[in-house]
C-alpha cells in the first residue's frame, strides 16, 4: 500500500512540476511585457502552490488515517493474541490439576 502512494505522490509531483516548467516557458514566449509576463509567473507560481499545499495537507490526512487503522488492527490483534494464550495457559492448568488428581 505504501509504494503505490509513494509512486503516486512521486507521479503527482512530478506532474506539477512538469506543468509550472511547461506554464513558465509558455509565459516566457508569450507576447507580453515583462511586468505583465512577472505577474502572470507570480500568479501561476501562487495557484500551484496553493494546489500542491492542498495536495501534500490531503496526503497527510490520508497517511493519519492509515496510520490510525494500523494501530487499530495491530489492537485488536493484540487484545485476540492476549485472550488466546490466557486461554491457553488456563487449559493448560485444567489438565495439570486433572493430571495431577489422577496420578495422586
Amino acid at each position: 500500500m505504501s509504494e503505490n502512494n509513494g509512486n503516486t505522490m512521486g507521479m503527482m509531483f512530478a506532474f506539477l512540476v512538469g506543468g509550472l516548467i511547461g506554464a513558465g516557458l509558455a509565459l516566457l514566449y508569450a507576447p507580453a511585457s515583462g511586468e505583465e509576463t512577472r505577474r502572470r509567473l507570480r500568479e501561476q507560481a501562487a495557484q500551484k502552490g496553493d494546489e500542491l499545499k492542498q495536495r501534500y495537507e490531503t496526503a497527510v490526512d490520508t497517511v493519519e488515517e492509515g496510520v490510525g487503522k494500523v494501530k487499530e488492527i495491530i489492537e485488536d490483534r493484540k487484545n485476540e493474541v492476549a485472550t488466546a494464550y490466557q486461554a491457553g495457559k488456563d487449559a493448560y492448568q485444567r489438565e495439570k490439576a486433572r493430571h495431577t488428581k489422577e496420578t495422586a
